[in-house]
């Protein structure tokens, strides 16, 4: 069946307005949202562009895992900061060639997750793309005042921790890439990641993070920045991180969604936070730079070579 504008609107108005939310005073239906942001808090903004044969590919992903990892890439930026999501909006392009079950499978995929944090899907916009579909999700959250848990938190001496496995998604893409083709039972991590929302919240509540990020470009990348904002350098030991396919796909790979922060070696930081495995992988030093340490304490040079945009052909 061909896809309708008129259809495709009253049915996402339908579906997304089937959850009464205390946060969300007016949703789909009139010019702009109306959000009551709790009593206290600050409020979290991200945006997220999820483009065809960059972030996916319609051969490869089918439209519920497309629509689940659109919303994903939002939620685990408010969990990097310790927050918890209260409304979304979704600006969505699409090709004439799109069939109305692809875009009923999209937001089946996407809601199902808004459903799982309680988060309603507010406003957007749909348009019709010239070629390739085009979504832009735009993730609204909060933290209560002065709470944040920010990038630029991490001191000399603190340990570098990451929850789960890493290279799990970049690992699937290398098996599609040498026409093997991973299902979302064998990969679940790449076709349905989780946000660590419990996970951020949990350490912003007990203090322990003093600074985080969410894994989307790649350790390596995303451990860069937290350098960079932070003023300081990290020691890596290459026998501590946790992966799934190999340590190269560990370091450099990307769309993890896994939480990388840092705390006091005082802290008492859990094996487990919200039944997710958090690991110390290394440690924050003054000298400005980042160094990966092997078995036999030999240290050598680790340059930040995740995802990077104008780099990169296409995931």
């Amino acid at each position: 069946m061909s896809l309708s504008e008129r259809a495709l609107i009253a049915t996402i108005r339908r579906r997304a307005n089937r959850a009464p939310s205390s946060t969300l005073a007016r949703g789909i239906g009139d010019d702009c949202a109306v959000l009551r942001p709790p009593r206290g808090h600050e409020l979290l903004v991200t945006t997220d562009f999820c483009l065809e044969n960059v972030h996916f590919r319609r051969a490869w992903h089918p439209a519920k895992a497309i629509g689940h990892r659109c919303l994903v890439r939002g939620l685990s930026d408010i969990a990097a900061m310790g927050g918890f999501p209260l409304a979304i909006f979704l600006s969505l392009a699409l090709p004439q060639d799109i069939s109305q079950r692809w875009a009923n499978d999209f937001f089946t995929g996407l809601l199902a997750l808004a459903d799982r944090w309680k988060t309603p899907l507010a406003g957007g916009d749909i348009a019709q793309s010239p070629q390739n579909v085009m979504a832009d999700i735009l993730v609204i959250g909060s933290v209560p005042k002065g709470k944040a848990i920010l990038r630029s938190g991490a001191s000399p001496g603190d340990l570098i921790y990451v929850t789960g496995k890493l290279g799990l998604s970049s690992g699937a893409l290398e098996e599609f890439r040498h026409r093997r083709k991973p299902t979302p039972r064998t990969a679940p991590r790449h076709f349905f990641p989780e946000p660590r929302i419990q996970v951020g919240q949990y350490l912003r509540v007990q203090k322990l993070a003093t600074a985080m990020i969410d894994i989307s470009d790649g350790l390596s990348t995303d451990l860069s920045h937290i350098c960079d904002e932070s003023g300081v350098g990290a020691v890596l030991f290459s026998e501590s991180i946790p992966h799934g396919y190999s340590l190269d796909l560990a370091l450099h790979g990307g769309e993890d969604y896994e939480l990388l922060f840092t705390a006091s070696p005082r802290s008492q930081v859990p094996a487990q936070i919200a039944s997710t495995k958090v690991t110390a992988i290394g440690e924050i030093v003054s000298r400005r730079g980042m160094w990966l340490t092997d078995a036999m304490g030999r240290r050598t040079p680790l340059k930040p070579r995740g995802w990077e945009h104008f780099r990169h052909s296409g995931k």
